[in-house]
């Protein structure tokens, strides 16, 4: 029973040290119990933020973003301070706001953004490549939450990666799909990925994969190069025959 009691007396202690700690931040939409603002790209989050009843009602009041101090109008420092951010963007997710009492940094409250998106995934590319050369494929799969599953299809079948030589790779922002030599016959036809969010479901991107012929690559400085030494050489030939020619017209 003792041991039951100990973690609920500290927990009782932390609550009470949060609420008391000088100031208090209201929001809209709420925090909860962690002082975590749950919100979405384009949304709005109020904040404001008040002496509590242990010190003036008038003091000054300071806001700060991930310990960057926020410009406020001086009408927005006295007693009360709000804070308005919108539209929410991709880089506030994350983002800390602090509010303290100019006169006692110790007395501060903070809440928290968590911004959510889903993967950026819709319509399609096309794409061409080369018989023979290697095939990339970038699926963009950055959300928050992160996304659940990701799949490859190739002409509505699941991509086969023996048969076909592809990898895939995973870096929880891009998913990539390889395969090197690629062939007509394994390779062309219509890609697809599709990324699961559990909160925003499917959302999918397609390629169409195009091969072409390959073509002959003459490095080009070599090229020149030679271009350059055969006209000289015919040049020179050239005046050497033109000074033989000239003496035998004298």
């Amino acid at each position: 029973m003792e041991l039951m009691f100990r973690p609920l007396l500290f927990h009782l202690l932390l609550y009470c040290a949060t609420q008391t700690s000088g100031v208090i931040i209201q929001t809209v939409p709420p925090s909860n119990s962690e002082g975590i603002i749950e919100t979405q790209l384009d949304k709005t989050v109020s904040l404001v933020c008040q002496p509590d009843g242990s010190h003036e009602a008038d003091e000054e009041l300071l806001w700060l973003r991930n310990g960057a101090a926020v410009r406020l109008t001086e009408e927005n420092k006295m007693g009360r301070s709000s804070v308005c951010v919108t539209p929410v963007l991709y880089e506030d997710n994350g983002a800390t706001f602090t509010c303290r009492l100019r006169k006692n940094a110790t007395a501060m409250a903070s809440v928290t953004l968590n911004v959510s998106y889903p993967p950026q995934l819709s319509g399609s590319e096309e794409v061409s490549v080369e018989e023979q050369s290697m095939l990339v494929l970038l699926c963009d799969i950055w959300a928050n939450p992160s996304v659940s599953s990701v799949s490859w299809s190739l002409n509505g079948s699941a991509v086969d990666l023996l048969a076909g030589g592809f990898s895939v790779t995973n870096d929880g922002f891009t998913s990539t799909l390889t395969a090197d030599r690629v062939e007509e016959s394994l390779h062309e036809g219509t890609y697809q990925c599709t990324a699961v969010s559990p909160i925003y479901g499917t959302h999918s991107r397609q390629f169409i994969v195009t091969l072409t012929e390959k073509t002959l690559k003459i490095p080009l400085m070599p090229f020149v190069a030679g271009l350059v030494v055969v006209f000289f050489t015919a040049l020179l030939a050239f005046a050497s025959r033109w000074s033989r020619i000239r003496k035998w017209c004298k």
